[in-house]
This record gives structure tokens, C-alpha cells and sequence, in this order.
């Protein structure tokens, strides 16, 4: 039997360590209280080593090196690195990163030189057994993808993809008038297999209106050989998977591709399942007695006071090169107001900043005592004070909870409240 604890996005930007408060302390007595430590190191910790790439995650996110030593004075001893993030600032970021984590012994995995490096599982050894990470994920710039090396050629460093295909299902009479639709622009539909139809990168079915998103077969059948290698080589296997895919306009639900891909990854050995990337809750399912958390929401959240931040997202938000990090924090969050073009940030909804960290044993029955600790990152406060996280207590706690209690029924787990603490019927 060994011991976890799970937690989501982590994007730190200013010391962890000089805080003492009480929930706080009690938070930290939770995650040095077990075997595996873990979190999503959805950052790089550099000194803006590498260059701004064309595209972000959002946010270039960017922590002084000094932030991996607040890492495991906070217990971290387990870090997912595929995400959104990992390729902020291309390749060079990213070795960079991975070179100061191995300097200091720091466990992580999901990124590589090369795809068959990202694909690989990175092992924890405890006194209560070993344990393999694997981490992909979902949601990344076409670039992030790794790419395999061959006899005659190295390969691309990046994060471990997981693709996803999506279709359009709709009525025959809409099928109709979207293959005459492209008929008119002289595009000639493909006919696949099942009935599809693709014009361009699109793709079509007939039958009941749906949008039904497929895991790429390709990374499914790579991400499974990682997992039954790792398998043989410790006693648990922990997979995550940073995705931001909704299921449709519900943000509160994971895209289809997800639970069939996590489902996958169980029935190949998996023995647990750690979701984020959303920023924001989702359900837990107990699938054949192992614990798929399809989002723990946010852990860490300072994503307004990274010092440095490339032209592109300045111009982005229509400032010159005199302005500050502050001018585009302030043009950017508008106190929760849209902008011109009817665009409101993200971060001005209060989901965004409670979450939940994890807590459970793993043996060879299964996952056994998962508790669920409610967590807020304080909203409330001014940027240079918000994002760092405390145990919830009183009415927050019970709403947290219960959100999750919500989210989790959709897939039959039900979840007992007591004492500020959710309790997985399992």
C-alpha cells in the first residue's frame, strides 16, 4: 500500500515559502504527510532561457529557477511537465527547464528531446514501492508535438501528444447542405471510413446532431506501450493527462475523447488517473476500483505577476513598447469587464480559483480511503497576494465540495461531506 496525493495546475511565480498562516500550515501537513507528492509543473523555470514562441498557452509562463527549491520545500516530489505551457519558449525553454529539475533530482516527466523520451515513464522510488508517471497531453500548439528519432535522423524535442479527431454528426438534409456548401467554394468532399466525410480538416456523419470527439489511435497505442512497460518495472503506474476539451459548451465536463482514452489507460495497467488543465473542477469516476480525477482545477495560479512577457501578447492587447506588465495585467483583467471585442478574461470567475487537492492509499486491491480537501486560492485578494492556495473552511469548503459532489454523480461516484472533507464511496 502506498500513499498520494494529487493536486492540478501549479504556475508559481513568487516564493511559496515565507507564508505560516494556519490553513496554509495544515495544507502543506497534507501534502508532507505521504509516499507521492504530486502536481502539474505547468511553467518553465528559467532565466527566460530560449526564445517567445508564435503561440502560447495564454500566458508565457515563465518562474524564476529558485521556484523548483519551493516546489519540494512545499513536499513535491512527482511533476507532470506535458502542457500547454512547456513550449513557451520553444525548445530552449524546455531543455533549459528539464536541466535544472534533473540537477536537483526532481522526478518529472512528459517532455523529452525527442518523442520516445516524452513517451517514457519517469520512476519514483519510496520506501513503500516504486511508482512510474506518465504524462501527456491534449492541449498544445501543433509545434509542442515531440517527434521520433530515427537511424538517419534525430528527432524534435516537445511534450507527449495526445491527439484527438473531431466530428461533426448531423441530420441528412444538413449533410446536404454542407456538402453543396463546399461544392460552391470547389472543394471536393473525401468519403472515409464509417460513413465519414472530411472536407479539409473537417469531418462529417450523418445521424443524431452530436459533436463527438475520437482519441488518435496513433498515441493511444504509443501511450499504452509506455504504460505496460512501466508496469513491469514498478508497482504503480499514475498517468496524466492536461486537458482543456469541454464537452461542448459545458467547460464543467471533459470532451468525449477523455473518459474513453482514461478508460483505456486503466484496462492497460494504469492505477490511477490525474487530470487538469481546465483550470477549473471536474468529476472523479471510480472506474474498476481506480480513481479517475478528470480535473483537480487549479493548485498554484499566479499567472499576473510573471516579470517578463514577449511583444506578442502586448500587441495582442493593443499596447506599445512602453508599456509595463502591470498595463497588461490591468488592460487585460478590466476588473471582470469584456474589452471592445465583447472578451472578458477568464480569471474574473470565482471558479477559476477553488479547487481540490486529493488524498489517497493505492494497493493491489485498488484505490482505497480517497478523501478530497477543498482548497481556495483566494480570489479576493490583490494580484501580488491571490493564487497561492489555503484549505477552505466553513461555507466555502461545503461549496466546493459540492460542486464536485455534482460533477462526480454524472459519472456514479458519490461523495460523502463531513468536516470540510469529501469522502469517496469507493
Amino acid at each position: 500500500m502506498i500513499s498520494v496525493v494529487t493536486t492540478g495546475d501549479s504556475l508559481a511565480t513568487m516564493r511559496l515559502s515565507v507564508f505560516d498562516e494556519a490553513p496554509y500550515r495544515a495544507l502543506l501537513k497534507i501534502i508532507r504527510s505521504v509516499d507521492v507528492s504530486f502536481t502539474n509543473l505547468e511553467m518553465l523555470t528559467t532565466d527566460y532561457d530560449g526564445y517567445p514562441a508564435a503561440e502560447s498557452g495564454g500566458t508565457y509562463v515563465v518562474g524564476p529557477p529558485y521556484m523548483t527549491e519551493e516546489f519540494r520545500w512545499m513536499g513535491f516530489n512527482l511533476y507532470a511537465r506535458a502542457n500547454n505551457h512547456a513550449l513557451d519558449y520553444g525548445e530552449g525553454g524546455l531543455i533549459a527547464t528539464s536541466a535544472i529539475l534533473d540537477r536537483l533530482g526532481m522526478v518529472h516527466a512528459g517532455v523529452g528531446r525527442n518523442l520516445g523520451e516524452a513517451r517514457a515513464p519517469a520512476y519514483l522510488d519510496t520506501k513503500n514501492g516504486r511508482v512510474a508517471l506518465i504524462s501527456m497531453s491534449s492541449s498544445f500548439a501543433s509545434f509542442g508535438r515531440a517527434g521520433h528519432a530515427r537511424s538517419d535522423m534525430k528527432g524534435r524535442p516537445g511534450l507527449n501528444p495526445l491527439r484527438y479527431e473531431t466530428r461533426f454528426v448531423v441530420r441528412k438534409e444538413t449533410m446536404a447542405q454542407v456538402k453543396r456548401m463546399f461544392e460552391e467554394l470547389g472543394i471536393t468532399p473525401k468519403k472515409e471510413k464509417d460513413g465519414v466525410i472530411s472536407f479539409m480538416n473537417l469531418r462529417f456523419s450523418v445521424g443524431k446532431p452530436a459533436i463527438v470527439t475520437l482519441p488518435n489511435e496513433t498515441d493511444v497505442k504509443e501511450i499504452s506501450k509506455s504504460i505496460r512497460d512501466a508496469k513491469r518495472q514498478a508497482d504503480y503506474v499514475l498517468v496524466s493527462l492536461h486537458s482543456h476539451e469541454p464537452l461542448g459548451a459545458n467547460r464543467e465536463a471533459p470532451a468525449g475523447f477523455i473518459p474513453t482514452f482514461c478508460h483505456k489507460c486503466v484496462d492497460e495497467g494504469a492505477d490511477a488517473i490525474i487530470g487538469h488543465g481546465p483550470h477549473l473542477l471536474r468529476g472523479i469516476e471510480i472506474y474498476k476500483k481506480k480513481p479517475i480525477m478528470y480535473s483537480l482545477g487549479n493548485f498554484i495560479f499566479q499567472n499576473e505577476t510573471i516579470r517578463f512577457l514577449p511583444h506578442d501578447i502586448y500587441d495582442r492587447f493593443g499596447l506599445t513598447g512602453e508599456a509595463t506588465p502591470a498595463d497588461l495585467y490591468d488592460i487585460r483583467g478590466r476588473d471582470g469587464k469584456p474589452d471592445e471585442r465583447g472578451h472578458k478574461w477568464f480569471t474574473y470567475d470565482p471558479l477559476y480559483w477553488e479547487a481540490i487537492v486529493a488524498h489517497f492509499s493505492l494497493g493491489p486491491s485498488g484505490v482505497a480511503d480517497l478523501q478530497v480537501h477543498p482548497i481556495t486560492l483566494r480570489m479576493e485578494k490583490p494580484r501580488s497576494r491571490r493564487g497561492r492556495p489555503v484549505l477552505a473552511e466553513g461555507d466555502n469548503a461545503k461549496r466546493i465540495l459540492e460542486r464536485l459532489q455534482r460533477l462526480s454523480l454524472e459519472f456514479g461516484t458519490r461523495i460523502r461531506i463531513e468536516n470540510n472533507v469529501g469522502r469517496v464511496l469507493v
